[in-house]
């Protein structure tokens, strides 16, 4: 009898502890870029905290920045917690950077219908020349290799895909030793990987997918406003808003408005541009072109400040993202920001030089040549009325009868000194 509790208790306590256990599984879907490596990071860290028996990464994705993708890798690299790659739904493709994340994973495994490679680094910041060009190439198959090398991967199929863009189906992957197996979905690929014993940063560990409970994070508003702040575009329209907001703010000080949206535009593009593979030489080069513009607003210099502005943010908008990043501003979108600011400017110092041609017609010198009636006899004192209102007047000219027209030659304190008209 002892002995059968004791058996039910094993069970049982087998069991609960089975039922226990817990995997992360995380889509990764598009552009590979910041938000992306955030994500990964994200997930390997709570699994590793919660003790989690593996990680899942779904890919279905044509590629992104190598920038994001070799800290991706190194996150996988030194994970003590198994990361499984997994080429899915049927119909995915894993291209380019994805290429280099599904290789670093413990294990790889394709769906039917998918297809994996075509890693060669693309740069679309503009022509490069043969020798930048061949060191990016080279720096490329070398890290490329060192990921196949260490996963004992194919080393030559790693290097094609990325010299001759070389790309498989999900049978040549598994004939040529790329991947581990092919699995049709989710509970294919957990059977198959159960028992498994493979090495991770913490040393061996058998993985057990029977019973495991699959969690998925969900995608919080933090990684989604970084998301669409991580788009260079976006980025810069921000920047441009900001710089306008400003610029308005300093001509036009007291309203308010403009000042506070533009803060708040230029600290989201600070933001995302962290997030980004900027040239800081680029980023000085637009925070001066902000200077000088505000300098113009102050100080209206009818055009030597506002071109040296324009030209400073050209200048700064062509070289804010890396040479070798394979991110971009829009040329178009360039143009049309720079052109608008330069426009916006121009308007602003158009309305400051009309400001200043105009008649004052305020204070004392909106007074002094304006034309009132005499109500009382002036001499050394006496009334006139002028704008609406009575003042004390003095004449300039001998005495003047009441009813006459007069002129403001001076304004002493609240009297005005007038000659007849």
């Amino acid at each position: 009898m002892k002995k059968l509790l004791l058996i039910l208790f094993l069970t049982l306590f087998s069991s609960i502890k089975s039922e226990g256990k817990t995997a992360y599984i995380l889509p990764i879907k598009g552009a590979i870029g910041p938000v992306t490596y955030y994500k990964v990071k994200k997930v390997l860290k709570i699994a590793r905290i919660k003790n989690a028996e593996f990680v899942i990464l779904t890919l279905d994705t044509p590629g992104g920045l190598l920038f994001s993708t070799r800290k991706i890798v190194q996150e996988i690299l030194k994970s003590p917690v198994p990361v499984i790659g997994f080429v899915y739904p049927q119909g995915a493709q894993c291209a380019s950077a994805g290429t280099f994340i599904a290789l670093s994973c413990h294990i790889l495994s394709m769906a039917p219908a998918t297809n994996i490679g075509a890693a060669h680094p693309v740069l679309i910041t503009g022509q490069q020349d043969k020798t930048m060009e061949e060191k990016v190439v080279n720096d490329t198959v070398s890290f490329i290799k060192s990921i196949a090398s260490l996963r004992k991967r194919n080393v030559k199929w790693a290097e094609d895909a990325v010299r001759k863009s070389l790309s498989s189906t999900e049978k040549e992957a598994l004939r040529v030793g790329v991947i581990d197996f092919i699995a049709k979905d989710i509970n294919e690929l957990l059977e198959k990987i159960n028992n498994r014993k493979i090495k991770t940063s913490s040393g061996i560990k058998v993985i057990k997918s029977e019973n495991v409970e699959l969690k998925e994070l969900r995608e919080n508003i933090r990684e989604r406003i970084l998301e669409v702040l991580s788009n260079p575009n976006i980025a810069y329209i921000l920047l441009l808003i900001g710089i306008w907001g400003i610029i308005l703010e300093f001509s036009h000080p007291g309203f308010g408005i403009p000042g506070i949206v533009g803060t708040i535009c230029l600290i989201l593009a600070f933001f995302a541009l962290h997030t980004l593979p900027i040239n800081i030489t680029g980023l000085f080069l637009i925070i001066l072109s902000i200077i000088l513009f505000i300098i113009e607003a102050l100080t209206p210099t009818f055009g030597i400040f506002l071109i040296s502005g324009v030209i400073s943010l050209i200048l700064g908008s062509i070289m804010l993202m890396k040479p070798l990043s394979e991110l971009r501003i829009s040329r178009s979108i360039m143009g049309v920001g720079i052109f608008i600011t330069a426009l916006f400017l121009s308007g602003i110092i158009l309305f400051a030089w009309r400001t200043k041609k105009r008649k004052v017609i305020t204070g004392k010198e909106g007074i002094i040549g304006e034309t009132g009636k005499a109500i009382t006899d002036i001499s050394e004192e006496g009334t006139v009325f002028l704008h609406g209102e009575y003042w004390k007047a003095k004449s300039k000219s001998g005495v003047i009868k009441k009813g006459s027209y007069v002129k403001v030659v001076e304004v002493e304190g609240l009297t005005l000194i007038v000659e007849e008209k």
